[in-house]
């Protein structure tokens, strides 16, 4: 197979291929690195399974859904404030264009200044109360959707919990094998030159399958760890998103409730400024 490793890669790192003392522990020491190579990347990536669940990381995840619906409250705010601006515009280009050559400058000046004294405070109001009513019903929707949110967080922290439990061990036992075996390459050392005794030779057979094993429980953990991972990144993305959904929803119900009430103060508001005109100026 194309990812096979060459054949003198096993020659250089099985110890039952040795057949003097030094090549024994030559062969058992890349074996201990392996093994503690191998553990340490799982206890990472336990690390890193458990880093969302952190108390830092916990408050950042509730921060920013703030923060995001902070701005989706500012952008509603800021449609309801344009909306009266835009009806207050209209009337202004409206009479400041039958003003006569020269005088729509004075006229424009004129008509603002009557509004701003008598329309826009009402108005303004009016659209004061409608934005802290979409607020409020904001604030309701989002205290709902942060306790599920930590509930949703608090139950995978659980079920994280146990699996690193039940896998940490797994990580341990690797240090203790490469432990193990650097005892063993230690004795082969001491032992001289020379052919190996038969007793080191069958410790050096079985550690090596010890060793493979180990290795090829940890190396299945790892794998099947990285997936696991990736589901918990997107079951954290996912709570996350729909309690922000939850609230934007909220949000929108409200501002359709309200749409009527505050499509009136417009009309009204327009109305009046229209009558205001007509009507001879007492100053």
């Amino acid at each position: 197979m194309a990812h096979d490793l060459p054949p003198w890669v096993a020659e250089l790192t099985d110890p039952r291929r040795a057949e003097t003392l030094d090549e024994l522990a030559d062969r058992l020491v890349p074996l201990a690195e392996h093994a503690i190579d191998v553990s340490r990347r799982l206890q990472a990536q336990l690390n890193e399974l458990n880093d969302p669940f952190k108390r830092e990381a916990l408050y950042g995840r509730v921060e920013r859904l703030k923060a995001r619906v902070g701005e989706a409250l500012e952008e509603i705010t800021a449609e309801i404030a344009a909306s009266g601006e835009e009806r207050i515009e209209r009337v202004v280009a409206d009479w400041a264009g039958r003003a006569g050559p020269g005088e729509r400058g004075a006229r424009e000046r004129e008509v603002r200044r009557r509004l701003d004294r008598d329309i826009v405070p009402v108005l303004s109001k009016r659209q004061q109360d409608v934005a802290e009513r979409v607020a409020e019903r904001s604030s309701a929707a989002l205290e709902d959707a942060t306790r599920t949110l930590l509930t949703r967080v608090e139950e995978l922290a659980k079920a994280v919990t146990d699996l690193i439990h039940e896998v940490l061990p797994l990580a341990r036992e690797g240090l203790a094998l490469a432990g193990r075996i650097s005892t063993l390459s230690g004795h082969a050392r001491k032992a001289g030159r020379g052919p190996i005794p038969d007793e080191l030779k069958d410790a050096g057979a079985e550690t090596a399958r010890a060793f493979d094993e180990a290795v090829a429980r940890l190396e299945l953990e790892w794998a099947a760890l990285g997936a696991r991972s990736a589901s918990v990144r997107a079951a954290l993305r996912g709570a996350e998103e729909t309690a922000f959904s939850w609230v934007t929803e909220e949000m929108t119900r409200c501002v359709e409730e309200l749409a009527p009430e505050h499509v009136q103060a417009l009309n009204d508001a327009e109305a009046r400024a229209r009558s205001l005109f007509e009507e001879p100026s007492a100053d």
